[in-house]
């Protein structure tokens, strides 16, 4: 079995061996052996395999040169080890490299071959194998490129625990060390790529874009992952195609058709210049311009699509690359490149056919055959389809430095320098396995590995907890996950004025250390749009929604795709594509365009608004006239009219009415918590007062009048001192109200944000309506029970009390009230405090006016009237009207008894109460000198009653001075003594109360 186990091996080393001839292999014998797998071809010709003969393998077609550096740089990293005197001193490395073609099924052949010769190793079948020229186990593989070529390897090598460090290869399934247990790569996974792509569409503010990504292990995941960070970010893709350099032209015509008819402008792109460059070709064919390309660093430095042909269609490429590293002497080890010194390095001879165009004689391609012959740029893949010109032999002296290729374009090395690293980080391994100390190693009871007999899996162990300092001093240490963080630079394409190639300038970085938020950093202003603009592009589903506005969604269309909905009353938003309006604070209210919130209108009476203006002057005014009749009174407080309308009184009525009047102002200006616990138990307290004072004077004067005489107990009962008593008694209940009113439930100031959204009306909280109902009802309740007697008294004389003009005043209180009830409950804000305002002028004006007026009038005007005759004159008049009505009465009942008797008939009123019934005097004085004469002696009265008309003359002369006029008069009056009986005495013993 051993043996046959054997005769296989040899079989699949020997076949791998021919299919790997001398010349497509890197080879160099040393102590300790690396492999190597970069791409020196694009791929592979496609070939039907019909199996009528024995397979052959497929040719590798168009040249790589930047595949070809690649390999110089493992090459350069490996001399520079062997030459160093402390990096594994005494030891040589050697390496194996081949080409994958970039190809999974060439790269599994040249995984076998490293496979293979482990396993004979590890069989120990010197003595069954006599093999003249034996080669080492190969113990660690640097490679490969792609991250599905990769994943096929790593499942190969990761069987046998041999360690594969990859420069290029960054798929985020790599990472899994469940199925890849010895994948280790010198590059940054997808992982954080897919992040920094999703954050610039946010940091540009796209949101609607399109997704190609390669089929294969790296665009798959890569994709995958950005369309999860895009859901995060609410970043909508419009369409996701995948693509592979295998596709055939109905698939790239049909992703071509997806791309010409979608609305999204940007396109992120997961794949590798190969695989994208047929799609590239055909959107060039169709001249498909306009739209942002979104690279990833697999391809966004690729010479196979940043060609100048290309650039109208993918100018306004955005790609990532990887952080160029410094690689001293490489730019000369790279020059000195030559097919006759290179013997080590079968791959030498076909670059120096290709870079010149040339053939060598003695070489494999020694024909005039048809290859390939490309120029490319800045690390980037160059390739070219031949053509069948005849070329001619080379003369091995051209100079390498004549000739523009991608090979020597070492400005940014990239992948150069993950190769580079990824050499040196096996180094540092074995260093390690090299100086370790017995009892301090990495094996079981720390034991340290034979570095002569080092086995693949004990390099594995080292790289695993490997940390050194690289020749940039950074460290270098692999995580759980066999990865490296490593940061991105951030290129935008530039078409060169120069010589019109495509350079990558660099427009910022993405460092995967910093805190979220803060990574990616975008320079702008060296951003050109289309190679020229600096405008940034839009791509979006729906156009933005202007601050002011919200999104709203659309039935059945992604959430990108929304209308602009103007934000309701009382939001706002101040910031573009706002998913929602935000509401503003209590106290404020949105502007007219909804983009912020401004405080909102503060209302309440003010002074300085015209309706308080006018409020305040009448209010002013009440006062300046209640202070001029208080004045006029107090100036004429001994007239006969200020003391028949009981003159103490009258001034408590004044000062009332000035309160009334000043009770009105609380109402007006900012409602503050003491004006409002003030203003409605003043105007209560100074309105109950005016009342009451109203009250008394006339329930005074009216129970003298209708007394039958006058007694000392009459004058007693309604005494000054009384009357005082009995108006603090009614406005005490009143205060008694107020009182309870502020302790229990005390109006303060409120702020009421509900009638209107865009004002504040700054009113007063009554606290209790009951308790104001209270208050406006007992005073009501006052000026009802004042109405009843000044209507009772309207026929009183008008010296006395002013029945009618108290009447009017009373009829005008009920108006202005009844009428304030419904005024109050209908309006709201600042004319709540309005209505009240004018309903207490309005009621204080009809008291002022209908009470004091009529009075100051006379006063002023009328001072012959202002008289103590003109007082008792009416009074005297009052009473004759009232005895003679009671004595017509009497006849009239007199005269019914004696018609029922059948008697004579009584004398009538007018035989027996006047002198003047049926005749006129017979000598008449002219009218001046009859006014004279009443004026001096008395008055002279007419009282119209019954059937006539009777003349009442009184004379109220001081005795000593006309003594003969006295006793006239006492004649004239001895008529009327007869005929008015008790009621004339009641009348006068009425007159020393004036």
């Amino acid at each position: 079995m051993t043996l046959y186990s054997c005769c296989l091996i040899l079989l699949l080393f020997t076949w791998n061996t021919a299919a790997y001839g001398p010349n497509q292999r890197a080879q160099k014998k040393g102590d300790i052996i690396l492999g190597g797998l970069f791409p020196i071809h694009f791929g592979v010709a496609a070939k039907d395999q019909d199996l009528k003969s024995r397979p052959e393998s497929v040719e590798c077609i168009r040249y790589n040169f930047r595949g070809f550096r690649w390999l110089q740089a493992m090459i350069f990293a490996i001399e520079e080890i062997n030459s160093s005197p402390t990096l594994l001193p005494n030891m040589t490395l050697g390496y194996r490299i081949f080409d994958t073609c970039n190809t999974v099924s060439k790269a599994l052949e040249a995984t076998l071959s490293f496979v293979a010769q482990n396993k004979i190793d590890s069989l120990n079948l010197d003595e069954f194998c006599n093999c003249s020229e034996h080669i080492p186990s190969t113990i660690a593989v640097v490679g490969a490129t792609g991250s599905g070529i990769s994943t096929a390897v790593a499942n190969l090598l990761g069987l046998f625990y041999i360690p594969q460090v990859s420069y290029a290869s960054s798929s985020r399934l790599l990472s899994n060390k469940n199925q890849f247990k010895s994948f280790l790569r010198t590059i940054p996974n997808d992982e954080h790529q897919a992040t920094a792509m999703a954050d610039i569409i946010e940091y540009f503010r796209w949101n609607w874009v399109g997704t190609i990504a390669a089929d294969d292990d790296y665009g798959r995941p890569g994709i995958e992952k950005f369309r999860e960070e895009a859901e995060e970010r609410d970043i909508c893709i419009d369409f996701s195609e995948l693509i592979s350099q295998y596709s055939d032209e109905e698939e790239i015509q049909q992703v071509v058709e997806v791309i010409q008819n979608s609305t999204a402008r940007v396109i992120v792109v997961f794949s590798s210049g190969p695989d994208l460059e047929p799609l590239i070709k055909e959107i060039v064919r169709r001249n498909i311009t306009g739209k942002i390309w979104l690279a990833s660093e697999a391809w966004a430095s690729s010479s196979l699509i940043a060609m100048p042909e290309f650039f109208r269609v993918i100018g306004s490429t955005i790609g990532f690359a990887l952080k160029a590293g410094q690689i001293p002497g490489f730019r000369e080890f790279l020059q000195k490149v030559h097919p006759k010194k290179s013997t080590n390095n079968g791959f030498a001879k076909e670059f120096w056919e290709e870079t010149f165009n040339c053939y060598l004689p003695d070489g494999s391609k020694n024909s005039p055959a048809s290859t390939s012959f490309h120029k490319g740029h800045e690390e980037g893949l160059g390739a070219g389809n031949g053509t069948s010109a005849f070329r001619p032999p080379c003369t091995g002296d051209e100079n390498i430095t004549s000739v523009e290729t991608p090979y020597l374009d070492y400005t940014h090395l990239r992948i150069s320098y993950n190769v580079y690293l990824a050499v040196y980080s096996i180094a540092h391994a074995l260093q390690d396995i090299y100086t370790c100390t017995p009892g301090k190693g990495l094996f079981t009871n720390g034991s340290c590995a034979d570095i002569k007999k080092v086995e693949a899996w004990q390099v594995l162990k080292h790289l695993r907890h490997l940390n050194f300092t690289n020749n940039m001093g950074e460290q270098v240490d692999f995580d759980e996950f066999g990865d490296l963080v490593g940061n991105y630079s951030i290129i935008n394409w530039h078409l060169s004025p120069e010589d019109g190639s495509v350079v990558f300038e660099e427009v910022g970085h993405y460092n995967v250390y910093a805190k979220k938020g803060e990574r990616l950093f975008i320079n702008e202003n060296k951003i050109l749009w289309g190679g020229f603009s600096k405008e940034v592009p839009f791509s979006n589903c729906s156009r933005d929604c202007l601050p002011g506005t919200r999104k709203g969604i659309i039935e059945g269309e992604p959430t990108c795709c929304f209308e602009c909905v103007d934000c309701p009353d009382g939001e706002y938003s101040d910031e573009t594509d706002a998913s929602a309006c935000d509401k503003c604070p209590e106290d404020y209210w949105s502007s007219e365009n909804h983009t912020s919130c401004i405080p909102k209108q503060i209302e309440f009476l003010a002074w300085t608004e015209p309706f308080g203006i006018a409020l305040t002057l009448f209010a002013v005014l009440g006062i300046f006239l209640t202070s001029f009749v208080l004045g006029v009174f107090t100036k004429f407080r001994n007239t006969p009219i200020v003391k028949a309308t009981n003159r103490e009184l009258s001034y408590l009525l004044l000062f009332s009415l000035l309160c009334c009047f000043s009770s009105s102002l609380f109402f007006i200006g900012e409602p503050q918590n003491w004006t409002c616990r003030l203003r409605q138990p003043a105007f209560g307290i100074s309105f109950v007062l005016c009342i009451s004072c109203i009250l008394v004077k006339t329930n005074r004067v009216l129970l003298v009048f209708e007394a039958k005489i006058p007694t000392s107990l009459h004058r007693k009962w309604w005494g000054l001192n009384l009357q005082f008593l009995l108006v603090f008694l009614c406005t005490f209940v009143q205060i008694v109200i107020c009182v309870i009113w502020l302790y229990t439930a005390p109006p303060s100031s409120y702020r009421n944000h509900e009638l209107e959204d865009e004002i504040i009306f700054i009113t007063c909280h009554e606290g209790s309506l009951m308790a104001l109902g209270f208050l406006i009802g007992y005073t009501c309740l006052l000026a009802a029970i004042c109405f009843f007697f000044a209507f009772k008294s309207r026929k009183l004389p008008e010296n006395f009390n002013e029945a009618k003009f108290i009447t009017f005043s009373m009829l005008i209180f009920f108006i202005v009230w009844i009428s304030f009830i419904p005024a109050y409950a209908s309006t709201y804000g600042k004319f709540v405090s309005a209505v009240e305002v004018i309903a207490i002028l309005a009621a204080s004006f009809g008291l002022l006016a209908c009470i004091f007026f009529n009075k100051v009038y006379i006063i002023l005007f009328k001072p012959s009237r202002n008289t103590i005759e003109e007082v008792r004159c009416s009074t005297a008049a009052h009473a004759f009207k009232v005895a003679a009505r009671a004595t017509l009465r009497r006849s009239n009942v007199s005269r019914k008894r004696s018609n029922s008797l059948g008697g004579s008939t009584g004398s009538t009123p007018s035989s027996s109460i006047s002198s003047k019934s049926n005749h006129e005097d017979p000598f008449p004085l002219p009218a001046s000198a009859e006014r004279q004469r009443q004026q001096q002696r008395g008055c002279k009265q007419k009282v119209s009653f019954g059937s006539g008309t009777v003349t009442l003359s009184l004379s109220f002369e001081e005795p000593q001075k006309n003594a003969m006029a006295n006793r006239n008069a006492k004649r004239r009056n001895s008529l009327e003594a007869q005929n008015s009986d008790d009621s004339l005495m009641r009348h006068r013993a009425l007159l020393p109360l004036q």
